[in-house]
This record gives C-alpha cells, sequence and structure tokens, in this order.
C-alpha cells in the first residue's frame, strides 16, 4: 500500500479570474506561492519519500517549493497528471463556461471527458504507487502527488463513489487530499484546505 497525498496547485492569475487554464501553462502568482509554502508547512509534520508533479509550470513550481520546504529530491514529472485539455474551453471565464456548456461533464469540442481524465489519472496512481512499492516493500511508502483541480476531483469522484466533491464547489487552492493507494484501489483518507 502507498499513502498518496494529493496537493492542488497554488493560486493563479488566471484562477483568480475565474478563467479556465486546462491544459494552457500560466506561472503561479504571489498568493500561489503563499499557497504551495503553506501546503509544505502541513506536510512538514509527517514522512514523505518522494514527490511526483504534472508537468505544467504551475504545479511543478508549487511542488518544488513543497519539496524545498521540506528536504525531499526535486519532484519527478509524470505527464499524465496534468490539467484536463479543455478543448475549445480553454481560457473561457468559468460563469461564461456555465451558461454555455451547463457543466462540467458537458461535450465540449476537443476536450477531454471527464472519465478520460479520470482514467489517465488513476493509471499514473497506479505507476506511482507500484514504484513506490518496489522502493519500499514491504513497508508502505509515503509520496506527495501536485495536480490540479480537475485531475484531483476526478480522483475524488472515483474514490468516493459520485459523492465528492459536490457539483458547483471549487476545490482550494493549495488543498490536500490522503488516499491510501495500490494499483487498482485508491481510498480517500482526508481533506484538507490550507
Amino acid at each position: 500500500m502507498t499513502f498518496i497525498t494529493l496537493v492542488r496547485h497554488g493560486q493563479t492569475d488566471w484562477n483568480l479570474d475565474r478563467r479556465i487554464q486546462g491544459s494552457t501553462d500560466i506561472p503561479l502568482n504571489e498568493t500561489g506561492r503563499g499557497h504551495a509554502r503553506d501546503a509544505a508547512e502541513l506536510l512538514a509534520g509527517t514522512t514523505h519519500h518522494a514527490i511526483y508533479v504534472s508537468p505544467l509550470v504551475r504545479a511543478h513550481e508549487t511542488a518544488q517549493i513543497i519539496a524545498g520546504a521540506i528536504g525531499l529530491a526535486q519532484p519527478e514529472l509524470v505527464s499524465d497528471l496534468r490539467e484536463r485539455e479543455f478543448g475549445e474551453a480553454e481560457g473561457m471565464l468559468v460563469a461564461d463556461y456555465i451558461d454555455r456548456y451547463g457543466d462540467w461533464h458537458a461535450d465540449v469540442p476537443r476536450a477531454e471527458s471527464f472519465d478520460q481524465v479520470a482514467a489517465r489519472a488513476l493509471a499514473a496512481l497506479d505507476v506511482i504507487s507500484l514504484a513506490s512499492r518496489r522502493r519500499s516493500a514491504p513497508t508502505a511508502e509515503s509520496v506527495i502527488v501536485v495536480a490540479h483541480g480537475g485531475v484531483i476531483r476526478a480522483l475524488l469522484d472515483h474514490a468516493s463513489g459520485g459523492t465528492m466533491p459536490p457539483a458547483g464547489v471549487p476545490l482550494a487552492n493549495g488543498s490536500v487530499h490522503r488516499f491510501e493507494a495500490a494499483p487498482g484501489i485508491l481510498r480517500l483518507l482526508e481533506t484538507v484546505t490550507v
């Protein structure tokens, strides 16, 4: 079993504007760097063996801040942790998206479906869990994974059987979600907003 702590990246200017980022590579703002430091402070009291991250700059910078603060090696990039591709909705204001498409499960041209995001994120966690088990078998390993709201939302939805998070409730930047994982298994343990 591997303990996985999922952290949502810190705030960007597009988050502040309530604009859909998707795969658009937007950096953290100063508030976002503060979110990363706050998450690091929360994580500092526990043992972690590695840190994995989406290749997008907002997640990568968050992971670097956390790794530096708690003494982990540089984050390992995992492509399948990247945010949902929103197709023609990239860059839209959230309010305009909801007016046009209705909900986050809508079929948006050239966008990934919610189910596609969940499938690739679960596959990425399976790879991370297998790597962790090879390094530390037979003991459990604890890793940090820095990703995005859409990815974490899909994983929470999967682990909770569709009950979390509530529709329309955004995940806070810098929020921390702890899971227990093994290939094919994902169980939510705790959610903390920093």
